[in-house]
């Protein structure tokens, strides 16, 4: 129900898929995007759709806004509070890989704001605690346009893994979190988020 109500805003967006054949059918996956705007975890959940259904590590706030709660824990969404080292939310993203599940994970904690920011270790610490884990990256495209109505964007998805393979044994979790997050974005560079940057002004934080 929730991928119909959110149809048309692939339709608005022209969504294009690439890669949907790097995504395992099943068994635990780890999915790693770029995050530039609010739109992202929307557009990626239903590019991956066909193939898997993901459940997302989102920031606590959101459970805040009115009626937005039930809604994303009956979407199996996980809350997680960000800078804190949150390690109840890590513990149930551990379960549900345990059972096979696919987990969504921004190495950046949130916006970009058209900025460099460093990889947060979260999800290498995930992977280290999840032997055999697979891993697929996921570049985000366009979807900052969105608030630029009524032009239409132009979105695209692509999953992809890593050129240097899944997580290795031994591998320290912010040296992954960092190796993830620098293949990402040697593919897609950072774009800020928000009508008032496409116009030039500053960020809306």
């Amino acid at each position: 129900l929730a991928a119909a109500l959110m149809r048309p805003a692939a339709w608005w967006g022209r969504l294009r898929v690439e890669g949907l054949e790097q995504v395992p059918a099943e068994g635990p996956l780890l999915v790693v995007p770029n995050h530039d705007s609010q739109w992202d975890p929307i557009l990626v959940g239903l590019a991956i759709k066909p193939r898997r259904r993901l459940r997302f590590l989102a920031r606590a706030s959101l459970w805040r806004i009115p009626l937005l709660g039930p809604i994303l824990y009956g979407l199996g969404q996980i809350p997680i509070r960000r800078g804190t080292g949150d390690s109840g939310a890590l513990e149930q993203a551990v379960a549900a890989l345990a059972g096979g599940e696919a987990i969504c994970v921004f190495p950046e904690g949130g916006l970009s704001w058209g900025e460099h920011v460093r990889a947060r270790s979260g999800v290498g610490r995930l992977a280290e605690w999840c032997p055999g884990v697979q891993v697929v990256l996921c570049t985000v495209e366009g979807t900052t346009t969105y608030a630029r109505w009524p032009r239409r964007p132009r979105v695209r998805v692509a999953f992809f893994r890593p050129a240097a393979g899944d997580p290795q044994p031994g591998e320290e979790a912010s040296v992954l979190a960092t190796r993830l997050l620098d293949e990402i974005r040697d593919r897609v560079a950072p774009m800020p988020a928000g009508r008032r940057a496409l116009v030039g002004g500053p960020p809306r934080v």
